[in-house]
């Protein structure tokens, strides 16, 4: 299959005719034509001639056309034209007398020949859609002589399919904006050399040149340089992040003052930001059960209000002596109302509006359908382990039995030697105190236990409970380590060879937004947050009383964390947050996954919603914005039919006319447009 970019689709039923002409050419089975992205999906074999000229029937071109591309969409124009041409025969109907009819048909012809050609085409095909009621509508108004409101009906319509193009084209350009962000070019630095390559090129280990201003090509490491970047294409983080040797950098952040040497991790198409375009664009493709309904109902719903109108026309004059005219004209009305054009387009506009403002504070939705469940959260599970907390162990607690700088230069000059994780925890409390440290004499490792080794000449020890005898350890000793413990503290013992010198209680370090955030959730609506974690249940539970979360289980491994978030799917709808391969079976069996764009590939490709910021601060925000985009979805339904019905309504006196009709379709489709972009709006914070 092969895609294309297509321009001056006018409408959401419109695409969707497009594409059900195309999938009948040779080949052209499977093939799909996306109103929300303008993207057309069609076999290579298909003859690109005949697509051309189907899209052509509804003003549509390829992107890719350079002669296509200089033609603007003249409905904008034609519409002008019949507005001028209707107005000058209003104003000199009388002088002009029965010729005024041919000003009032060249007027409708202007603005409603495509409507008029493929509403003929759709009767004869037995298609019923918005195009055939206004079509068989406008053919009734002349029958009856109505020339003066068939050319309004004609002349609004076209107002109504140009502002409903104009609707859908703004919410794919805040989509485009994104598209700015990628960069054509990079420096390679080769043999002291820079040479221009395309990005697409660069491999992996390549070295690049970033000055300030310029665009980070792809995903990379600092070797060289400090700068402040901008990566709030990426992340939605405003402030620039500092950045130094040994740092990862995102491609298509911006480099602010300094010059940086970037060695690249990941081929441009692996990038975060190519990610981020792939990810939103192929949202656009998927489409909710919303709107699966929305579509199912007006393929049945254009049907109905045909036999209504033909009941309006036919029952009344038969039953009740009303006038064959009057029954014809409302009959007509009715045809005009019952447009489902409001209705289909009471939910893309807003999918792609909360989609593409998530996206721009990098959280990526991986579409329609899960934004929508995200909107219906009501329970979130979380991972512990770098999801809460930040994955590093730190020092929480120092009880010296001899003085504490004392104790922590012996600690840290043992545990100077070791790569494990508690080890580079005390050794970072030292350099906190500034308390220089050296290298100890006759290391000695006893593996899950601890180290020994001399410093000054006198042997210490350092470790686990499981490096002492009962004896070593005095009362006092046994009920601080007892404290610790209950506290959930991970114990690091020191000692010289005759007594324990003094105790280290190491935690996981909270995450400073987690406490914020879990609040914040609590606040909006979610009625239960929850722990899954593999650690100690002492442990897990002095995480959630500090950060505030309302149930913890402890101790599970992958498969119970399954196991637990199939339980509470049960009762709610529930969403698992997680940074880790151990995971990705939560995350794909919770009705939402959400991974941390930090996180590991796995977690990231199992994942319902990408936070690309190493923290959970956008949570919030990003539920906040599906049910926005949810409740203006169900808002605008309601408004598209209620609206509608009360026009209807107005049959039963015979109140409707015409121009009541076409403005109650118009309207509802106008609002449904400006009310779902609002949703792209954002209040401005000083």
């Amino acid at each position: 299959m092969k895609e294309y970019q297509v321009k001056g689709l006018t409408c959401a039923n419109c695409a969707r005719a497009l594409e059900e002409q195309i999938q009948s050419l040779p080949y052209g089975e499977g093939a799909t034509l996306s109103y929300s992205s303008g993207k057309l999906r069609v076999n290579e074999r298909v003859d690109l001639e005949k697509v051309r000229a189907i899209l052509a029937t509804d003003g549509a071109y390829m992107a890719d056309d350079e002669q296509s591309q200089r033609k603007r969409n003249p409905l904008l124009y034609l519409v002008g034209t019949s507005i001028f041409l209707f107005v000058m025969a209003l104003l000199f109907e009388r002088f002009i007398g029965n010729e005024v009819v041919i000003i009032y048909i060249i007027a409708t012809a202007l603005s409603g020949y495509k409507t008029f050609i493929k509403g003929l085409k759709n009767v004869v095909r037995f298609r019923f859609n918005m195009d055939t009621l206004m079509t068989i509508a406008l053919i009734g108004a002349f029958g009856i002589g109505e020339w003066k409101e068939a050319t309004v009906v004609a002349i609004l319509f076209g107002i109504n399919e140009y502002l409903e193009g104009i609707g859908m084209e703004r919410a794919r350009r805040s989509l485009d904006m994104l598209l700015k962000q990628v960069p054509k070019e990079a420096l390679v630095i080769y043999n002291g050399q820079t040479r221009a390559v395309s990005v697409d090129s660069l491999q992996v280990g390549d070295v690049v040149l970033v000055r300030p201003g310029e665009k980070i090509p792809s995903d990379g490491v600092v070797i060289q340089g400090k700068s402040s970047v901008n990566e709030a294409a990426i992340t939605g983080e405003s402030m620039p992040i500092e950045k130094e040797t040994g740092m990862s950098v995102y491609g298509g952040s911006v480099n602010n003052e300094g010059v940086l040497h970037v060695q690249i991790t990941k081929q441009y198409k692996d990038s975060s930001l190519s990610k981020i375009l792939h990810l939103v664009q192929e949202a656009q493709e998927t489409k909710t059960p919303l709107e699966l309904f929305i579509h199912r109902f007006a393929k049945y719903y254009t049907p109905f209000i045909m036999v209504i109108s033909l009941f309006v026309m036919t029952i009344p004059p038969l039953a009740f002596g009303v006038p064959w005219h009057d029954a014809l004209y409302q009959g007509l009305a009715v045809l005009i109302v019952g447009c489902p054009c409001a209705l289909i387009l009471s939910s893309p506009i807003a999918l792609l509006a909360g989609m593409t403002r998530n996206a721009k504070k990098g959280v990526l939705v991986k579409g329609g359908v899960h934004l929508e469940t995200l909107g219906r959260v009501r329970t979130i599970a979380f991972d512990k382990t770098g999801t809460i907390t930040k994955g590093k162990p730190h020092v929480t607690d120092v009880i010296a039995y001899i003085d504490e700088n004392e104790l922590l230069r012996i600690a840290a000059s043992l545990e100077s030697v070791s790569s494990h994780p508690l080890a580079r925890a005390i050794v970072q409390k030292a350099k906190q105190h500034d308390i220089s440290y050296e290298q100890p004499e006759q290391i000695e490792t006893r593996t899950g236990s601890g180290i020994e080794g001399k410093i000054d000449g006198k042997r210490y020890r350092i470790g686990n409970e499981r490096m002492f005898d009962q004896q070593d350890l005095s009362e006092k000793i046994q009920k601080d380590a007892e404290k610790l413990k209950s506290e959930g503290r991970t114990i690091v013992f020191v000692a010289d060879e005759q007594h324990v010198l003094g105790l280290f209680g190491i935690a996981d370090e909270v995450r400073e937004e987690s406490q914020a955030v879990i609040k914040q959730l609590h606040r909006i609506g979610i009625r239960r947050t929850v722990m899954l974690t593999g650690d100690h249940e002492k442990t897990a539970e002095q995480v959630a009383k500090q950060v505030g979360v309302t149930d913890v289980f402890a101790q599970l491994v992958p498969e119970q964390k399954v196991e637990k978030i199939k339980q509470l799917m049960k009762d709610d709808i529930v969403a698992m947050v997680g940074d880790g391969m151990n995971d990705a079976p939560a995350l794909a069996h919770a009705h939402v996954g959400i991974a941390m764009g930090k996180g590991t590939d796995s977690a990231i490709e199992t994942a319902d919603v990408v936070l690309m910021q190493d923290h959970l601060g956008k949570l919030p925000e990003a539920i906040a914005i599906a049910r926005r985009v949810n409740r203006t979805i169900r808002f605008n339904i309601a408004v598209a039919l209620a609206l509608k019905a009360m026009a209807l309504l107005l049959t039963i006196p015979g109140w409707l006319t015409l121009w009541i009709a076409i403005l109650s379709d118009m309207g509802a489709t106008i609002f449904v447009s400006v009310l779902s972009l609002l949703i792209l709006w954002e209040k401005r914070t000083r």
